[in-house]
């Protein structure tokens, strides 16, 4: 990016975040993640109010005469972001079983705000399919763990996901991150898909 514009002004939206989650090197299943730090925390309601929040911060650094809009704008949907953190969070006390398995670590965050377990993840990498092994693997950990579902994505094919959910006996079904959309997508798009994921968990894990 540098090179093609030495003079950019960059915005580290994750600046002054902290406990950022690392990806596991090995999940139960034995299948290896890449290591670094996840940077999935767009499909967390909780930590996309503090990326609106460090964005703010970013702009007023770079538009000191605009620092007032940016603090009350990003204020107000920040608020808006926790308080579908917290019916999440309320809801991850709810379901009847909170172990799940996942197409890569896009929800790891989501999950510690609900307080569920991921036991295993399809893709150590988004596109990356599972070996023979691998997946055999991942049909053991949901058996061993007894999780409830195995949840896909929207911007992945889901064929193995779902060969996966059928061998093990669980259902699939599809959860959103928010990681694409409509180009004109409205203001409140984010809030609307995290709604119907919230819908999603309810029908597929259950609740007691």
């Amino acid at each position: 990016i540098r090179k093609a514009n030495p003079r950019i002004r960059i915005i580290d939206s994750s600046d002054g975040i902290r406990n950022l989650l690392r990806y596991t090197q090995e999940s139960e299943s034995g299948h290896d993640h890449h290591a670094g730090y996840n940077p999935h925390l767009f499909a967390s309601p909780r930590m996309a109010a503090k990326l609106a929040l460090a964005v703010a911060q970013g702009l007023k650094r770079l538009d000191p005469a605009g620092a007032a809009l940016y603090d009350r704008n990003a204020a107000l949907y920040a608020a808006r972001l926790n308080a579908l953190a917290d019916e999440m969070q309320a809801l991850g006390r709810m379901l009847a079983n909170p172990r799940i398995v996942t197409q890569h670590g896009v929800f790891d965050y989501l999950a510690r705000d609900m307080g569920l377990t991921v036991v295993a993840v399809v893709e150590a990498h988004g596109g990356q399919e599972p070996s023979a092994a691998q997946t055999l693997a991942i049909v053991r950990a949901i058996r061993n763990t007894k999780a409830g579902a195995v949840f896909t994505e929207p911007q992945y094919p889901d064929d193995i996901a779902r060969t996966i959910a059928r061998e093990a006996g669980i259902p699939a079904a599809v959860l959103d991150p928010v990681a694409s959309g409509p180009a004109q997508a409205g203001l409140d798009y984010y809030e609307k898909i995290m709604r119907r994921n919230i819908a999603t968990l309810k029908v597929t894990l259950g609740t007691r």
